[in-house]
């Protein structure tokens, strides 16, 4: 049996089928379809540029305009999620141990103690703060009480 080239672009779209089983997203699928259309065009005669054009318009086309509507359809309402640094600011945590205004103390955020600083004024234990600066592995923190008599003026002009 004489080997053609479509056979080969056959063989070639089964193998993208077969990772693309095996692979999570989209993305050796369209490789495949292009195959299959580069396949079409041998046998119907195309020499091996034209399959080659063919294969790359078709797959390259396909992964790009499925990435943007993928993009599109699913992450439409997504919110970044803050992590890290961006999601302690503004974040209460409990005082553990009173901070004292040169040595500082301990705060419990999210479950886990922090060293902390205070910003205008030593804060009993127990008493709530919030995060209003991260340097390093220390929080700088101001008491909850001041903080939500700032925060309303704030409220009201959309900051």
């Amino acid at each position: 049996m004489d080997i053609q080239a479509w056979h080969l672009w056959t063989l070639a779209a089964i193998a993208a089928g077969t990772l693309e089983m095996m692979l999570p997203g989209f993305v050796v699928l369209w490789f495949g379809v292009g195959a299959l259309g580069a396949a079409l065009a041998a046998a119907l005669g195309v020499g091996t540029s034209g399959q080659f054009a063919l294969f790359s318009v078709v797959s390259l086309g396909l992964f790009a305009s499925s990435r943007t509507i993928f993009k599109k359809a699913f992450m439409r309402d997504a919110s970044p999620m803050k992590t890290g640094v961006p999601a302690m600011l503004g974040q209460e945590a409990v005082v553990v141990e009173a901070l004292a205004e040169g040595t500082g103390g301990t705060v419990r955020i999210n479950g886990e103690l922090w060293s902390a600083r205070p910003l205008g004024g030593g804060v009993a234990e127990g008493e709530r703060v919030i995060v209003e600066q991260v340097e390093g592995l220390k929080l700088w923190v101001r008491h909850a009480a001041v903080t939500r008599e700032l925060t309303p003026s704030h409220k009201k002009e959309g900051f």
